[in-house]
């Protein structure tokens, strides 16, 4: 009897010290002054295989989807890693392969992780949604919710768990096909509602359809907030990168529509098919990723805020709501080019960001570190070191002069390269290109665009004439190219 009194005593010991909180010690390096909060970033993990999407568990892990098909997870005290699954029927290529996860945050109840992959049957591609139930440290009985189409870019992915806890909402992409996001019976483009069996609703706007909403192009991030908000953020072409806020039924535009309605076809359009703008939209595009809601008040300058990490951009942005959400009030732009592209974020209980880089990707922005790809832990500290950071805001940005290097990197940098070597078999290198030299053959190109059946590049006719002439020139005289200056009377014929 004292044995067994001694055992419970012991129990209740170690159960209260589970839930203690952990000192981290990972060295800081660098910090972030807001207006009164220090923060300190560093390291907690480090070398992985391009994370796409991280996720807290309600195992305080940071449960983590790598794009050639690993799942695991994190302690961010000591960075170990397990693996939980290794998906061995994913097919990879640019951004297809492991992508979207969920993890339900009531174990007990719906003891399920949800997954987003891309595999190839029968000769053609296939983006598969797919549920696990957690068992330990693995995963086990896979079910298949739903396929659709998919291709090597445009795939969506992005998995969020919403409703009452009961409802899986999955972001789809149009696969790079115009036509897709419009057409209602067509699963792409889409943001998809079902329940975790993989059933439609009784309650989905079209109790017989998947679809919640429609008109998107590519979506990188959602987000179901406490309120019952779904936020998401999407890739615009050339121009127009978007934070929606999503109601049901409602429709987005792509293809026809971009960012704001401030075209006349535009406005036709969205009022004929009852189109709704986005709250947020960015040119030069800065490829939005990840999304997360900031509800904590560890950081209260974030408080009531959407936090959303970029690609193009290498940086994170906290987004200031108004009270109920409907409106984003200010911008505040963190880390930027610090730690190269950034694919995605979570937040813990108690307030702490964590990112995740992405620079061992299909299109990197630059040489990757050698211990890339990497998770850091954003969070409160008693005081900043010497390397201190501050928020930029979008007005600086643009105060900067419209050179023709500045506009070659704000539009054509991503895809192309700082040496203009392009990406192989899919961005065209500049460098040495025998159609730079030929006016004839760029000015049309750049204006109109290029639609292939993998390559494809939008069109920069929303420059103005003045931009274009200084970005082409620019373009003709790196690299060893040796063309000749390209005015703006040159492009006006062609326009």
């Amino acid at each position: 009897m004292k044995l067994n009194k001694f055992f419970l005593l012991f129990l209740i010991i170690a159960c209260f010290g589970c839930g203690r909180e952990v000192e981290f010690t990972h060295d800081i390096d660098v910090n972030i002054q807001l207006d009164k909060t220090p923060l300190g970033v560093s390291v907690i993990a480090d070398s992985l295989d391009i994370p796409w999407e991280i996720a807290w568990g309600p195992d305080d892990q940071i449960w983590v989807s790598e794009q050639p098909g690993i799942i695991s997870k994190i302690d961010p005290v000591t960075g170990k890693k397990t693996v939980l699954l290794n998906v061995d029927s994913v097919w990879m290529k640019r951004t297809s392969g492991l992508l979207g996860m969920a993890v339900h945050a009531n174990q007990q109840k719906y003891p399920y992780v949800f997954i987003n992959y891309t595999l190839e049957r029968d000769g053609g591609y296939f983006s598969r949604l797919e549920r696990y139930t957690v068992e330990g440290d693995t995963l086990v009985s896979p079910l298949t919710l739903l396929e659709i189409p998919a291709g090597t870019g445009h795939n969506g992915s992005r998995i969020t768990i919403g409703g009452k806890g009961d409802r899986l909402f999955w972001a789809t992409g149009d696969i790079a096909k115009d036509g897709n996001a419009q057409d209602i019976h067509n699963l792409n483009g889409k943001i998809l509602c079902m329940d975790f069996d993989g059933n439609i609703p009784a309650d989905n706007p079209d109790p017989d359809s998947y679809v919640w909403a429609f008109g998107f192009r590519n979506i990188q991030g959602l987000v179901y907030t406490p309120n019952g908000n779904l936020y998401a953020s999407e890739h615009g072409d050339a121009i127009e990168d978007e934070i929606n806020l999503i109601r049901p039924k409602r429709n987005y535009g792509w293809h026809v529509i971009e960012g704001f309605h401030d075209q006349y076809y535009e406005k036709e359009y969205a009022q004929e098919h009852n189109a709704i703008e986005p709250m947020k939209s960015w040119t030069p595009t800065i490829a939005p990723a990840g999304l997360d809601y900031y509800t904590s008040e560890a950081i209260p300058e974030w408080t009531n805020s959407l936090v959303l990490v970029t690609l193009k951009g290498q940086g994170f942005r906290v987004l200031k709501l108004n009270t109920k959400g409907e409106k984003i009030v200010d911008e505040k732009i963190f880390l930027e080019k610090e730690y190269g592209r950034i694919r995605d974020l979570c937040i813990s209980p108690s307030g702490e960001l964590y990112i995740s880089t992405s620079n061992r990707d299909w299109n990197p922005m630059t040489e990757p570190d050698a211990k890339d790809d990497r998770i850091l832990r954003i969070a409160k500290v008693d005081s900043v070191g010497e390397n201190v950071l501050y928020a930029k805001t979008e007005v600086e940005n643009s105060n900067i002069e419209m050179t023709g290097e500045v506009l070659y990197q704000k539009y054509c940098l991503a895809c192309h390269k700082l040496n203009g070597k392009g990406v192989p078999e899919v961005f065209p290198p500049l460098a040495g290109s025998s159609v730079i030299t030929k006016h004839e053959e760029l000015i049309p190109l750049v204006l109109n665009g290029y639609k292939g059946a993998d390559v494809e590049m939008p069109s920069f006719k929303f420059l103005s004439n003045s931009d274009l002439s200084k970005v082409l020139t620019y373009i003709n005289s790196q690299w060893g190219n040796k063309g000749a200056e390209i005015t703006e009377k040159e492009i006006e014929v062609y326009r």
